[in-house]
């Protein structure tokens, strides 16, 4: 884990414990992906409506907090504003609003919604046959949604080279159908697949800057909670809760270790 991502999660941590709000776990396994998205993106901080720029859709919008940090960590804003996550008034939602965070560029929150609407800007980016790429980051268990594999098939059959599904694997889906071979999946649904470590930052952004005639699914192995054990170990149980004193002590100390 490197130290960027070390201090992200500790940022995190730190936001849910003072506003009481907070997907932990599932914030935690996307750290690695967003990181590495936004060091091969076409971006500007200081011109966020930069006409240039590539664009990226978080579908999952439940893990904003994780998106938020990742911003702040990328020059668009202070990340002393975060620390409102979540309370009455504050431009940071618990899902994210295009309209008021800079870097945002669609509200999400409704599950299987997101990855629809980048499917559309990809397309619209074709027409227009500009260069611009379109990501967006989807959970395993949001992929329950009929609407996940109707955009797939849109994509397929537009050939829509310029998008990108960073498909996040952390087994979130044991509780709902089951999606055992996410890459033979999405292999079938027409899409060029590569299959990594999702905590691998070289790993991600190899396969981000792979070479593809139809559009690409990066099937990204996670684990829920990464980084801390008190999180990994009672997954469940941390769904909408954010931590007491002692355990964001004991979290803080873990991710601590590992920069020993």
């Amino acid at each position: 884990m490197t130290p960027d991502c070390i201090n992200i999660r500790k940022q995190i941590l730190q936001i849910s414990y003072e506003s009481g709000h907070g997907h932990i776990p599932t914030c935690f396994s996307i750290v690695e992906m967003l990181y590495s998205l936004y060091e091969v993106m076409k971006h500007d901080p200081l011109i966020p409506e930069w006409e240039e720029r590539d664009l990226f859709v978080l579908s999952k919008g439940h893990a904003a907090l994780a998106h938020y940090t990742v911003l702040a960590h990328y020059g668009y804003f202070p990340i002393e504003r975060v620390n409102r996550f979540g309370l009455h008034g504050s431009d940071f939602g618990c899902h994210a609003d295009r309209h008021k965070v800079s870097g945002v560029e669609v509200s999400t929150g409704s599950l299987g919604h997101g990855v629809n609407v980048a499917a559309g800007m990809a397309l619209a980016e074709k027409i227009k046959k500009r260069n611009t790429k379109v990501y967006t980051l989807i959970g395993d268990g949001e992929s329950n949604e009929g609407t996940v594999w109707e955009s797939m098939l849109v994509a397929a059959d537009q050939g829509l080279s310029n998008y990108t599904v960073l498909y996040d694997n952390n087994m979130s889906h044991g509780r709902g159908l089951q999606i055992k071979n996410p890459a033979e999946k999405f292999t079938s649904f027409g899409a060029s697949v590569h299959e990594v470590d999702g905590h691998d930052i070289g790993a991600i952004k190899k396969a981000l800057n792979a070479p593809t005639d139809s559009y690409k699914v990066i099937v990204c192995n996670t684990v829920k909670g990464y980084g801390s054990a008190l999180l990994t170990e009672n997954q469940y149980a941390w769904h909408r809760r954010s931590p007491t004193d002692e355990e964001l002590k004991q979290m803080i100390g873990e991710l601590d270790a590992r920069t020993v």
